[in-house]
């Protein structure tokens, strides 16, 4: 059995190294190295998730926070030591959570493949297989990558704000390649998971004109438990599907940056054809997943593969 599911896979090899790939990536990159590599990620991922749904948002949030600095390294997963901060103790990062999944899945590849399978690929895979157990597309991504040395705090200083208008959003996702329309599928992650408090505050404080007042007196009693109470970004906070979008079109956005997609003229009628459109949503927002994913990946010896996702070899 093994051996022929072994050689079916050597089968798809040679017809899924016809679609090629850039930065050194490929589909079907482990099929002869570590055939179950994508298995093992998968079936880590839904135990976690039927534990703790909230976990999907968790790792969709860690592959881009991941991807946007560095590339995409898995210098997020890297520890502080006494002689430096790593990106995972930025005050952007102290809200991320689910390395636990990770090292669950990494424990189990090197047992099976020592030294093949990166920390990279692995969040790469976890969180295209979150998104799925949620409900959102399915979708293949190209696999490859190695595993950066340099994790530092100072060079999260480029992850996007809360509190960016759609100009800076734009500006800071145009620098990584993305178009505006990228970015707004980008944003649409949000239909997962929740904000903390600290992070939407201010504008309730200033009186923000575009925040629905009774969305405003919402988020004002949930705040009301202090900065770190929790605010679904939508009524489906556990459901990959398009009702982030139905909530900005009510003026019911929690961030300032998710806010400004509707009141904004660049990107308004984007957000009203993902509101509108659930299927439109999904495509561009798997396309531009799979862009994110190749974001300055690093190659040979400019990368590794690490034994532990949380220190360098």
């Amino acid at each position: 059995m093994v051996m022929a599911a072994v050689a079916l896979l050597l089968v798809m090899e040679v017809i899924l190294i016809g679609f090629g790939g850039t930065n050194g990536l490929r589909m079907g990159y482990y099929i002869t190295s570590c055939p179950f590599a994508e298995s093992i990620v998968k079936n880590t991922v839904n135990k976690a998730l039927q534990n703790d749904p909230t976990l999907a948002a968790a790792l969709l949030r860690m592959h881009f926070h991941d991807c946007f600095i560095e590339g995409c390294d898995g210098s997020v997963l890297i520890d502080s030591t006494r002689d430096n901060t790593a990106e995972k103790d930025s005050p952007g990062n102290l809200s991320l959570r689910g390395f636990e999944v990770i090292d669950d899945a990494k424990e189990q590849l090197e047992e099976q493949c020592p030294g093949i399978v990166s920390c990279a690929d692995v969040v790469a895979m976890a969180a295209r297989d979150a998104i799925f157990w949620a409900g959102g597309p399915i979708y293949d991504i190209p696999t490859g990558r190695k595993d950066g040395r340099r994790s530092k705090i100072e060079d999260t200083i480029n992850l996007p704000f809360p509190s960016f208008n759609t100009s800076q959003l734009i500006t800071a996702f145009g620098q990584r390649g993305f178009t505006p329309t990228d970015m707004v599928a980008l944003s649409g992650a949000h239909t997962l998971g929740v904000a903390r408090c600290s992070f939407f505050k201010n504008r309730l404080r200033n009186q923000d004109p575009t925040l629905d007042p009774d969305f405003a007196k919402a988020l004002s009693k949930t705040c009301g438990a202090g900065d770190n109470a929790e605010q679904p970004f939508d009524d489906t906070p556990n459901s990959f599907d398009n009702d982030y979008f139905n909530a900005l079109s009510r003026e019911n956005g929690v961030l300032f940056s998710d806010q400004v997609l509707y009141t904004t003229t660049a990107t308004r009628a984007i957000v009203n054809g993902y509101a509108m459109n659930e299927a439109r949503f999904f495509l561009d927002f798997q396309q531009a997943m799979v862009k994110m994913g190749r974001l300055d990946v690093k190659e040979g010896p400019k990368g590794e593969v690490r034994k532990n996702c949380r220190k360098t070899n």
